[in-house]
């Protein structure tokens, strides 16, 4: 299952390539792209 979740959160630029070089900038990144995903799989 984290596998999936990896896999989908890599769809989000930012977080495939690490755009943002400081920790905090990246996890917020990753933070805002898994709450999307999990208000797009709420509305299905």
């Amino acid at each position: 299952m984290s596998h999936e979740c990896f896999a989908k959160l890599k769809q989000f630029r930012a977080v495939a390539t690490r755009f943002d070089k400081l920790a905090n900038r990246y996890r917020a990144g990753v933070v805002l792209a898994s709450l999307i995903l999990w208000l797009r799989a709420e509305e299905q």
